[in-house]
């Protein structure tokens, strides 16, 4: 750990929901396990669970992320505890409890409040806290809320608002775990510890930038949630806004959370407003996907038969600044895909005169293409052109890779580092509030358009539509 931790209480609201079981249990044994995080958990729900039982539904979850034994039994039994959430949201007797758990491990009061709840449920749960007086204790607090932050310009607005009236806004951590995925950490390393790449990231060199976010899996049986958001709010607003900023955004001043983060919002603040015939809806059909049959997404539960509701977007974004006129950033995302996939292609620019043809009006060669894979396959791979061996004019494009599993073994999990930078007050890769609301204002014009959503069928890479976004290239650099 880079700098000692204090001790701490680690509260999870929606204790015995998909997200704590999966993630933040295992996350937090392991930090505990590998790293000495002094931790206690105090789950909250709304099942009327005490602490043995809470306890043992948690050995179960530990045992299906790969923990069990003695040693995992042992952190369950002395470092878990158990709450209901108040049904009629006064947190008064939750705070009572709370403080029973302090006194009990002699904490200092030093509090982590994790909403790990459904978004619709953030605003009862932080003015509940608020009112309770959990904004405040003898040490420090802080409030992490999961993403959607917020359903639109509106609403988000709505949340900052709420959460500022009961928590500063260095208590706030506003969490999107591909902030913590290390591939995408050092997109920074990356751009700015590497002269040599760092001196060609801008418009003279570079033609255009693809970012794209491939699902293998439907929506499944999120369709009732999926059917009230879809693609630009679920992915497109949130985690390839997210990327795009650290590809695009100028070099602080230092690796001090509030620097890094303005130089985010700069980015968002030079994005041209949104040309609606640059951007592609789709949604996707019946279709078979890595051997699977899926059915198609109007068929799910939850979902209306006539649903409008995009499963796939692409979007071409300006940035009208200096480094970037002139530089199409091409973003693509989709649920149904035939892999999963995250990965941003840089293509640079061709050399400014041709010197090898094929044939007198053919140039023989490819502009170097940059390829960052952020999941899965971690590593880079850089495209470049060489001369095959013997008598021979022939070139043939050939890369130069970094994998990540070669170089360092098992990559950490996002939500560790995450948590981790909770528990350490370091707000680097959580949102600001300036960056989500003006993030929402540059969707918002998508979110009330009557686009036409393509069908695409399941398996596929989205609408052939899609590839007109990117003229003269003509098809993308993943999948075609």
């Amino acid at each position: 750990m880079s700098r000692p931790i204090e001790r701490h209480v680690f509260v999870v609201l929606g204790a015995t929901g998909d997200l704590a079981t999966r993630k933040l249990l295992p996350a937090l044994y392991h930090l505990a396990t590998s790293h000495g995080l002094d931790t206690v958990v105090l789950g909250a729900g709304t099942r009327d669970l005490g602490d043995q039982e809470f306890r043992r539904r948690s050995r179960e979850a530990l045992a299906a992320a790969g923990y069990e034994g003695e040693e995992a039994a042992a952190w369950c039994a002395h470092r878990l505890h158990y709450a209901p959430l108040p049904a009629d949201g006064d947190y008064r007797s939750f705070a009572a409890r709370l403080g029973e758990v302090e006194a009990q491990h002699s904490l200092p009061g030093n509090r982590v409040l994790y909403l790990a709840l459904p978004p619709q449920a953030f605003p009862a749960a932080i003015s509940g806290l608020g009112a309770a007086g959990l904004s405040h204790s003898p040490g420090w607090a802080r409030l992490v809320v999961e993403k959607p932050f917020g359903s639109d310009l509106a609403t988000a607005r709505d949340l900052n608002h709420l959460a500022h009236r009961h928590f500063a806004e260095d208590q706030v951590y506003r969490i999107d775990h591909y902030l913590g995925k290390e591939t995408v950490q050092n997109l920074l390393v990356f751009r700015f510890a590497n002269p040599l790449f760092e001196a060609s990231w801008n418009r003279d060199r570079i033609a255009r930038v693809e970012i794209t976010v491939a699902e293998d899996a439907g929506v499944g049986t999120r369709g009732r949630y999926y059917d009230g958001a879809g693609a630009v709010r679920d992915m497109l607003q949130s985690h390839l806004t997210q990327v795009l900023t650290l590809i695009a955004m100028e070099a602080p001043v230092s690796m001090a959370a509030d620097a890094v983060r303005a130089e985010k919002v700069k980015v968002l603040h030079g994005v041209r407003p949104l040309d609606p015939a640059e951007v592609v809806l789709g949604q996707y059909q019946a279709g078979p996907v890595n051997g699977e049959a899926l059915p198609a997404y109007r068929d799910l539960e939850g979902v209306a038969p006539d649903s409008a509701t995009p499963t796939f977007v692409a979007a071409t974004l300006h940035i009208d600044n200096w480094r970037w006129q002139g530089v199409p950033f091409h973003l693509r995302t989709g649920k149904a895909l035939p892999r999963r996939l995250t990965e941003v292609t840089v293509v640079f620019r061709p050399a400014p005169v041709c010197l090898y043809h094929g044939r007198p009006d053919q140039c023989v060669g490819h502009s170097d293409v940059l390829r960052l894979n952020l999941q899965p396959d971690e590593g880079f791979r850089l495209e470049i052109e060489v001369k095959e061996p013997g008598v021979t004019s022939r070139l043939r494009t050939v890369p130069l890779s970094f994998a990540y599993a070669d170089a360092f073994g098992e990559v950490p999990d996002a939500y560790e580092t995450l948590l981790l930078d909770v528990v350490e007050g370091d707000q680097t890769l959580f949102v600001r509030a300036d960056e989500v609301e003006e993030s929402w204002s540059l969707y918002q014009p998508l979110l009330g358009a009557a686009l036409p959503v393509h069908p695409y069928a399941a398996g596929s890479w989205g609408p052939a539509a899609a590839c007109a976004l990117l003229g003269e290239a003509r098809r993308w650099s993943v999948g075609g």
